[in-house]
């Protein structure tokens, strides 16, 4: 399977799902799959919480707390959950507010093993 056809597995398979995207640390984005219809706008989106999340990895360490996993923001009107795929890489899923998160970090827990040998 490619890495766009594995991401889109993740979207579709998310009710209320708006984009999923491979991002390094440094916030560029490898890849992305997006629903059409979103009015937000998912590269800037990504690009701040990845620095946020450089920050979270930092502290994480700083306290020997193990290694970082994933990380879930929740605002108004989203819900991202972050999940580390190796040193480099991690994927980000974008849903509505309403969304259903728990098959998202399922689906992004399942999915980063295949996503980690794609990107290798």
């Amino acid at each position: 399977m490619s890495l766009k056809e594995t991401l889109g597995t993740i979207l579709n398979s998310v009710e209320g799902a708006l984009s999923v995207i491979i991002m390094a640390y440094d916030g560029i984005p490898i890849d992305e799959v997006s629903l059409e219809q979103n009015e937000i706008d998912m590269q800037l989106l990504s690009v701040e919480y990845a620095t946020v999340l450089k920050e979270i990895k930092r502290a994480v360490e700083v306290i020997k707390a193990g290694e970082m996993e994933e990380v879930t923001i929740t605002t108004a009107q989203t819900c991202v959950t972050i999940r580390v795929i190796n040193d480099e890489l991690f994927a980000v899923l974008i849903m509505k507010k309403d969304g259903n998160l728990g098959k998202g970090r399922y689906m992004l827990r399942l999915k980063s093993f295949d996503l980690a040998e794609e990107l290798s």
